[in-house]
């Protein structure tokens, strides 16, 4: 299997919107995904239908609460995603499940593991926004760190902060191919936005995977728990979602490794 970590240095970027719609969009690709919700807001099952027929409870259910058999509280999605939730927790919940995080750095590794994914799946792991121990095994586990991030100022100037995590905790590993960048909610209406975008491109050059404009859509689809392909599927969103998956896949089948910039 393959292992992709969606990470953001600060929220707000539709860092979870990109790994639901990315996520589907690989499996349109052709590939089984999984995609693990690994931030504790609980919220990328919402970005999936459930398939017909299947009982779900994505708040008691969760990877958070310990002894749970990952493969029973698997939800199937109507696009054919399997979606593990993070689960609601309390305060006491979070504290505990954290502690383990930081007991077990293998935690996630070993879990993932002992799923025995067919071959040819690929993993998608939902992170909460900056430094965390989640993001810790996430990056402790990917072959790819897909950084979301908008074409704005304040994104811009976090980059070093995650990119930082990145080379702490996932550099040094032989099957870490490299980090990517997706710039998200690009508006050509915006000065600031191109200008931005472009001093991204020159400087990140080969790490982008692509440009996701800001497309109304998206955003909309959620409200319906769909994807973008499905809710506008000729729109300009689908189009930069799919693009962008398409360039991961190629990525993950090169399994050449890119190196940060310095």
């Amino acid at each position: 299997m393959k292992i992709i970590a969606v990470v953001s240095a600060k929220g707000g970027v539709g860092k979870s919107t990109m790994a639901a719609n990315l996520a589907a969009a690989l499996h349109n690709e052709g590939r089984p995904v999984l995609a693990v919700d690994l931030d504790p807001q609980n919220a990328l099952h919402h970005h999936f239908e459930v398939a017909a027929g299947q009982e779900c409870d994505a708040v008691s259910e969760g990877i958070a609460h310990p002894d749970q058999d990952w493969k029973a509280i698997g939800i199937s999605s109507s696009t054919g995603v399997l979606v593990l939730p993070h689960g609601g927790v309390d305060e006491d919940q979070r504290r505990a499940f954290e502690l383990q995080l930081a007991n077990d750095p293998q935690w996630l590794a070993h879990k993932l593991s002992d799923l025995q994914l067919v071959e040819g799946a690929i993993v998608v792991i939902d992170t909460p926004p900056g430094p965390s121990l989640y993001l810790q095994q996430a990056l402790a586990v990917a072959n790819i760190a897909l950084v979301v991030s908008l074409s704005d100022a304040a994104s811009y100037t976090a980059l070093p902060l995650i990119e930082g995590l990145i080379k702490t905790y996932a550099a040094k590993r032989h099957d870490f191919i490299g980090p990517a960048y997706l710039i998200n909610q690009f508006d050509s209406s915006l000065q600031l936005s191109k200008d931005i975008t472009q001093i991204m491109l020159a400087q990140l050059g080969k790490q982008v995977i692509g440009v996701v404009h800001r497309d109304q859509s998206i955003s909309e689809a959620l409200a319906y728990n769909r994807n973008v392909m499905e809710y506008s599927p000729n729109g300009r969103g689908c189009f930069d979602v799919m693009n962008c998956a398409k360039t991961l896949l190629g990525r993950l089948a090169a399994d050449t490794r890119i190196e940060q910039p310095a």
